[in-house]
């Protein structure tokens, strides 16, 4: 099975890497730069107990343009500020059977990619605690799990799964991936609303006397997914609630990070859709709606 991976930062570094080492026919689709280095050096892979480099096969959309040569399987590991440009850069790979997983966070992305490529899009979501260090990818914990299942229900391909499932991460296919999508969704946008908003760790957060505040802006963001029928099941409400009540917590949200270092962010993709998905769905969310408020007025102030 040929295998195209768009993006080899944290999330595609570290999971291509894995599939490289079993054996898997993969190519990575990045710009020029990106493919100069990887082809001179290699993919450095950086675990909690392992450091180790791979050579790979990488081709940039000028060569796939050219080339035209079509994958079975097409990962996609992109920020969605790069969606848009993956797309078209993706095109020629596309044949009538190319099937396209994307793990990027939030909802927006299936809706366009379905628009682009009916019937050729199946849902997907990693967990993986992961960052660059220059080109070198570095996965900080233990943690690498990869869940996928046909949206709306249905088997997902033998092929796929026989592809996918090799070691170094836990590969789980479920029936319910879109429920699934949902839970994570809520969770970012939970974690990005509630550190964006205080501009604060949640440790501090909570310190100041946030935690009723907290839970109301997790009932608030889970009541849209109920409406619109992906009810948050208890266990992933009480993870929430951890890890966003705990006291003394330096965690902050990747959204809040990206913000406060003024780099290009998500705001739109995840809080944004959401809070339009709530309109259209009739749920009221003030506590999302003044986030973007001030998340939006931010970007207009560093504009001017």
């Amino acid at each position: 099975m040929r295998i195209l991976i768009a993006g080899a930062g944290a999330t595609g570094g570290a999971f291509g890497t894995r599939l490289v080492e079993a054996g898997r026919d993969v190519t990575f689709l990045v710009r020029g730069e990106r493919a100069e280095a990887l082809r001179a050096s290699g993919l450095r892979f950086i675990g909690p107990d392992e450091d180790r480099t791979n050579p790979v096969v990488v081709v940039t959309a000028e060569e796939l343009a050219a080339t035209s040569e079509l994958a079975d399987l097409i990962l996609l590991a992109v920020k969605a500020g790069g969606l848009e440009s993956i797309i078209d850069d993706l095109r020629p790979a596309v044949g009538p059977n190319t099937l396209i997983i994307p793990f990027l966070n939030g909802m927006a992305h299936i809706d366009r990619l379905r628009e682009e490529f009916p019937d050729q899009v199946l849902g997907g979501l990693v967990k993986i605690v992961g960052t660059m260090r220059g080109y070198d990818v570095v996965q900080m914990t233990d943690l690498a799990t990869m869940t996928i299942g046909r949206l709306g229900g249905g088997e997902v391909p033998a092929a796929i799964v026989e592809a996918l499932d090799v070691p170094g991460f836990r590969l789980q296919v479920i029936d319910s991936v879109d429920d699934a999508l949902w839970e994570k969704w809520v969770f970012i946008a939970a974690a990005g609303v509630v550190t964006c908003l205080f501009r604060a760790p949640v440790g501090a957060i909570m310190a100041a006397g946030g935690e009723p505040h907290v839970v109301a802006i997790i009932d608030e963001l889970e009541a849209v997914a109920m409406r619109a029928g992906h009810p948050v099941s208890a266990r992933a409400r009480a993870a929430t609630l951890s890890m966003l009540t705990a006291e003394g917590s330096s965690f902050t949200s990747s959204l809040y990070r990206d913000v406060t270092a003024g780099l290009p962010n998500e705001t739109e993709h995840i809080l944004g859709h959401l809070a339009a998905t709530a309109a259209g769905l009739g749920v009221a969310t003030p506590l999302l709606d003044l986030t973007l408020v001030q998340l939006r007025a931010g970007e207009i102030d560093r504009s001017d």
